[in-house]
């Protein structure tokens, strides 16, 4: 979410603890602010709870990057050179699998392959899918099968 979206959402929230404040019900929160029935009920009980405060936003969700914000510039450098500077030579492309092994081994940091992806996107890449091919494969059989088709 952008800064933009997370600065009208804590709008919303606090809207909604005000509108707690003079007595109005979860559910017509809930439809003047056109959110979620259960957010407006999770928001009266934070309010509730600790006051008008309370229901703001504890900020995203998720684990931080394992990577310092400096680091992060040299896995995409990384990831310019090609898989085959860095040892992987067989088909050339960066899996999320290797980009995980590549950061364990440059960063001595532990990455799950989905964190691999996601840390891909968030530098502009993504990660490839080798083609799998058989190693008997006929490719006239192939083509004459694609043909009739």
């Amino acid at each position: 979410m952008t800064a933009a979206g997370r600065e009208r959402r804590e709008v919303v929230r606090t809207q909604a603890a005000e509108l707690f404040e003079q007595g109005v019900k979860p559910l017509e929160v809930a439809r003047r602010l056109r959110v979620s029935p259960k957010s407006a009920y999770q928001w009266q009980q934070l309010w509730r709870d600790g006051g008008v405060q309370a229901p703001a936003s504890r900020g995203p969700s998720g684990s931080r990057c394992r990577l310092s914000s400096r680091c992060l510039e040299k896995p995409a450098a990384y990831l310019e050179q090609g898989p085959a500077a860095h040892g992987w030579v067989e088909d050339r492309v960066w899996t999320a699998a290797r980009v995980a092994t590549l950061i364990g081994r440059k960063f001595h940091v532990s990455y799950s392959v989905s964190g691999a992806t996601r840390l891909m996107h968030r530098l502009g890449f993504s990660p490839q899918v080798p083609a799998r091919r058989v190693a008997e494969r006929d490719e006239q059989a192939v083509t004459v099968w694609k043909e009739s088709q």
